[in-house]
């Protein structure tokens, strides 16, 4: 977990080149956006950069807003949204929020932070109550009514005629005024036409003015439907407003096309940085000289100027002139020293990969980036190093001079990061991103295999071009068109395969399972039983999910290899375990059918599948905020009431709420996220606990099966032992 202010939990991009409507990407600490070529994942991380860059990041409405819309959108006064996102607040930042708003914190805790087309950022509290508002009408009527008696009132005197003039005058401008709000009044607005109402036309009035006392009348009425309106929601408060938009993190992007090039021409430089029509390739290397030169703290023509020569045409210098000259370029080399031993110390901080030594150098209209390190110590230029080590310096100086003092909480965007490194240095990068979650939040584009933690599929979301050409995201792998499926998550496969194959090489256990969220329970109970030492394999368990019973046998059989030793199998208690359960061991598993285990067997659910492995009354609340059923009736389950799937989709069925695709797969990452914080803090778990460690002995091959009790015969009768 980062200590940033507020943390990105999910995002929606609208109305944004090749993405109408995204759906919301939920967002972890680190989250793989995956999908083919050309599929627009780079059209989902770079409206959330625009949502608030650390630098650059300027909305180019020619080339972000979609292409056929491009001229309605040029002339439209309002321009649409093309980013949303959902952060969490920490509970600091959500009590000053919530004083400022003077509402409790719970309203507070979430936030939704957009911006559209036209540069304009909005900030919206979605668990804020609304503020009471009033019917425009009841104030239409409560004003026409009023003027209605006054014009036909007889005033007392010329002084009273006076004054129901001017209230009928007011009158009609309070209502002028009130046509060109929304229906719901605010009090804020209904201050306005409070103020409307003019008390200066009752003034002075005598007892005997009944032009004044219905005129004071509808003062009084109107003061008592903005009682009735009450204070403003957290929506309402500016200050709470910007008290978000003062700590949101900062963005950080980074593409590949960015990566800084050994030697670099100055003059062209020079020419480049003041261009203002760059984009693609030479748009990104502008940005990473910037960034160098930041850094270096020279602009190119400060370096150019320090280094020229005397021009002959001058005439034959002096000696003041030749040390003047020399003292410049003394200056620009300590400069460059200077730069070189800074970044040498900040990379070596930052990456643990090797002890680089990193120097500047100017020469003439050139400048140079030279290389070394303990195992090289000659010096190389940059571009003669590996592609890998010129794509982290590139990014880390992106990373350290556009993020500066709010690097530790800045969230970063790459894009396609270290396609073009070594697999085995793909696989490095992954796990450097691990350790980089724990001060920044990570979310990077990749098709590559290499880069997908087989581990961590849960934050994996599959990216894809629906029939109608537009881009949009799901963390269901297997989401999409028929004709794209197999090709927006071939990377994830092939990850799970060559994590399979990693494993079962170094030994491991496999164990085959359902499905995805299966996967997600098991992982998540392993780790939870390692951590209390309750578990200690002594080979790593691996849990390989398929796409439903059916598959089970053909994974089971490719997994057992050629010495036959098949794997454990982990059916569901349902009625399709039970089937399949019972064909394994009749079958395929008749040598070895204690290989074959039910879900049931270890939650003491008849029926019973992986979620029953859990206490209900952690995983109902959990399921319940998930499905968003009515407030006055929560989702809750029982263990009387059996199982708690078919618990689920009755009580789906009954408040019409639709389970989708994948449905499962979204809870049980929810509760792979939640579980080791709640068992770490919470009672109750113990039962869970000695089930899921008798369970994972099994897996594990560290027991034995329970024998099943037979009958003894003793002469001719049967006695059953007790």
């Amino acid at each position: 977990m980062t200590s940033a202010q507020m943390q990105l939990t999910g995002f929606k991009v609208t109305n944004f080149r090749s993405v109408k409507d995204s759906g919301w990407i939920d967002a972890a600490e680190i989250t793989a956006l995956i999908g083919t070529n050309e599929s627009g994942k780079t059209n989902l991380v770079v409206p959330l950069w625009k949502l608030n860059p650390a630098k650059e990041g300027e909305i180019k409405l020619i080339a972000d807003a979609p292409r056929k819309d491009y001229n309605a959108i040029r002339q439209a006064k309002s321009k649409p949204v093309f980013i949303t996102a959902r952060f969490t607040l920490t509970d600091a930042l959500a009590q000053q929020v919530a004083a400022t708003a003077g509402v409790p914190a719970k309203e507070v805790q979430e936030v939704e932070v957009s911006r559209d087309l036209g540069g304009q950022r909005y900030v919206h509290f979605p668990k804020a109550k609304s503020s009471p508002t009033v019917a425009k009408s009841e104030v239409s009527n409560l004003l026409q009514a009023a003027k209605t008696e006054i014009t036909g009132l007889q005033p007392a005197d010329d002084a009273d005629g006076t004054r129901k003039t001017n209230a009928v005058a007011a009158i009609d401008k309070a209502a002028a005024l009130m046509s060109k709000m929304a229906d719901g009044l605010k009090t804020a607005e209904l201050d306005q036409v409070k103020a409307a109402i003019d008390p200066a036309v009752s003034k002075d009035a005598g007892a005997a003015s009944v032009i004044a006392a219905r005129y004071n009348q509808l003062i009084a009425v109107l003061a008592k439907a903005a009682q009735k309106a009450g204070k403003p929601g957290a929506n309402d408060s500016a200050p709470a407003r910007k008290l978000v938009m003062d700590n949101l993190p900062v963005f950080v992007y980074y593409t590949t096309y960015g990566n800084l090039d050994s030697e670099i021409y100055l003059p062209h430089v020079i020419e480049d940085l003041k261009r203002t029509d760059l984009s693609g390739k030479s748009e990104a290397r502008a940005r990473t000289l910037r960034v160098l030169f930041d850094f270096v703290r020279l602009k190119p023509e400060e370096i150019l100027e320090l280094g020229k020569d005397w021009n002959e045409q001058q005439g034959k210098p002096n000696e003041a002139q030749i040390q003047a000259l020399n003292e410049k370029k003394k200056e620009r080399s300590v400069l460059m020293q200077s730069a070189g031993t800074e970044l040498t110390k900040k990379f070596r901080d930052w990456w643990k990969q090797g002890e680089y030594r990193i120097r500047f150098e100017a020469d003439g209209n050139h400048f140079r980036i030279w290389v070394s390190d303990d195992k090289r110590p000659e010096e190389i230029e940059l571009e003669g190093r590996s592609t890998g080590l010129q794509w982290f310096l590139s990014f880390y100086l992106i990373f350290l001079v556009e993020s500066k003092a709010a690097h530790n909480g800045a969230i970063l965007l790459l894009d396609e990061p270290g396609h073009s490194l070594h697999p085995l240095a793909q696989k490095e990068l992954s796990k450097f991103f691990d350790h980089l979650a724990q001060s920044n939040q990570i979310v990077y584009t990749t098709h590559s295999p290499f880069l997908i933690d087989a581990d961590h599929l849960d934050r994996a979301r599959n990216v894809y071009f629906e029939d109608d050409g537009y881009t949009v995201a799901s963390p269901d792998l297997r989401a999409g068109p028929v004709a794209a499926q197999s090709k927006s998550v071939y990377a994830a496969h092939a990850a799970l395969g060559l994590s399979m194959c990693d494993s079962l090489l170094q030994g491991c256990r496999a164990v085959v399972v359902e499905g995805q969220s299966d996967q997600f329970y098991l992982s998540a109970i392993k780790n939870v039983l390692i951590a209390a030492g309750r578990f200690k394999p002594t080979r790593e368990v691996v849990f390989v999910p398929t796409s439903g019973a059916k598959a089970i046998k053909v994974s089971a059989a490719i997994l057992g290899g050629r010495d036959d030793d098949l794997p454990i199998v982990l059916c569901d208690g349902d009625s399709a375990g039970v089937n399949l359960a019972k064909a394994l061991k009749e079958e395929m598993y008749s040598a070895v059918p204690d290989r074959v285990l039910m879900a049931s067997e270890f939650n003491g659910t008849q029926h019973g599948e992986i979620e029953d492995l859990f206490p209900k009354s952690f995983l109902a609340p959990i399921i319940d905020r998930y499905l968003r059923g009515p407030h006055d009736h929560p989702f809750v389950a029982t263990d009387a009431a059996g199982a708690i799937i078919p618990q689920v989709k009755a009580y789906a069925a009954k408040h019409g709420i639709t389970l989708v695709d994948g449905w499962k797969v979204d809870v049980a990452r929810l509760v792979k996220a939640r579980l080791a914080e709640a068992v770490s803090q919470g009672s109750g778990w113990a039962h869970s606990l000695d089930s899921w460690e008798r369970l994972f002995a099994r897996l594990a091959g560290q027991v034995s099966p329970e024998p099943e009790l037979k009958p003894i015969v003793v002469g001719p009768k049967t006695a059953v032992p007790s």
